[in-house]
């Protein structure tokens, strides 16, 4: 197989689990935006964290919520767990990698507040500790994962939501899930400050 064409094959791919997960996950991640849309409205935050691939995700969702989306509105409070280094690398040393996000989660979130995990395995033990710590702390959960969900999934509540995609491959899932911010950041902004 030429490069073009193993290319190629990486659009296809691309373009055909998000056809599957455009129909499966739109109720889902309606469900999502309308959760993170409430807890903003009750002036909470939006935590969010992940690992890898999945921090910058999560950095990202927190970006786009702080600065803009697509329309011009007023900045919204989120937090991204995964951005401050030198809290990551104290409570790493001082503690365990376990534990890097449940102790932001106890020591900043709120019932009013959301987390938001990112895991394409669905098996990261720092993320499942941090919905430990958030459902200790009454608040909600949003999950983005993969392949069969792993063990996040089996750690979420009944008002929690999971956005599992469809597919087995990391870089697919991932593609989903930037994807899927970004269908969040767009309807939380039009409920909350646009007319569709």
């Amino acid at each position: 197989m030429s490069a073009t064409d193993q290319i190629s094959k990486h659009f296809e791919d691309s373009i055909a689990i998000k056809q599957r997960a455009s129909a499966e996950l739109a109720p889902t991640i309606a469900v999502a935006a309308d959760l993170m849309t409430s807890t903003l409205r009750a002036g909470g935050k939006i935590l969010s964290c992940g690992n890898g691939g999945s921090a910058g995700d999560a950095q990202h969702f927190s970006c786009e919520l702080l600065n803009r989306f697509e329309m011009e509105r007023p900045g919204l409070p989120a937090i991204a767990l995964v951005a401050d280094s030198l809290t990551l690398t104290a409570i790493a040393n001082d503690y365990t990698f376990e534990e890097i996000f449940s102790k932001q989660v106890t020591a900043l979130g709120n019932p009013t507040d959301c987390l938001l995990v990112i895991s394409t395995s669905g098996n990261s033990q720092n993320i499942i500790a941090a919905i430990a710590a958030a459902h200790a702390r009454d608040m909600k959960v949003i999950a983005l994962t993969g392949r069969d969900g792993g063990a996040i999934g089996r750690a979420l509540d009944a008002d929690d939501v999971e956005i599992r995609v469809p597919d087995e491959r990391t870089a697919r899932i991932q593609e989903v899930h930037l994807l899927v911010i970004h269908c969040l950041c767009d309807v939380i902004d039009q409920m909350l400050f646009g007319k569709n």
